[in-house]
């Protein structure tokens, strides 16, 4: 039963940095082909796509804040916790990979949003960016408040 509470940790750090990756490859990917659309025009490129390919990195810090402030437990002695270690792992996994993953595409979309709309619309992406982050925080926080407290 400890190995089930020592995959908790592994789960949460792991599935996070899975969505970041593909939050900010989906992000990056446009912001690459906006960069070449500015470049062929002669014009400078921006540099406000950085902040879109960005942001899905924070899932992958709160999934390692959560290890620090009492996940990490279940490495080392999840003893009679091991299912709430797995549970509660597994559960902010999934929580910061959509985040993530959902957090780019909305990154991805503003990378198209800022080249074809004569960057306009800056604010509105970032609010819904925030709105995505906002479900990976709460995941994290709400989360950390059920780790066991043995």
């Amino acid at each position: 039963m400890d190995f089930l509470g020592q995959l908790g940790p592994g789960l949460a750090l792991g599935l996070a940095a899975l969505g970041s990756a593909i939050g900010i490859g989906a992000a990056g990917r446009a912001a690459a082909g906006a960069w070449a659309k500015e470049g062929k025009a002669g014009q400078p490129l921006n540099f406000k796509y950085i902040i879109f390919v960005s942001m899905p990195l924070t899932q992958t810090i709160y999934a390692f804040l959560l290890l620090l402030l009492g996940l990490g437990k279940g490495l080392s002695d999840p003893g009679a916790f091991a299912g709430a270690y797995l549970g509660i792992g597994l559960a902010a996994g999934l929580a910061e990979l959509f985040s993530a993953w959902m957090q780019g595409l909305i990154g991805a979309a503003g990378c198209r949003c800022l080249s074809e709309g004569e960057g306009k619309g800056m604010a509105f992406i970032i609010f819904s960016m925030g709105i995505v982050e906002t479900v990976g925080l709460l995941g994290f926080v709400f989360l950390w408040l059920l780790l066991p407290k043995a």
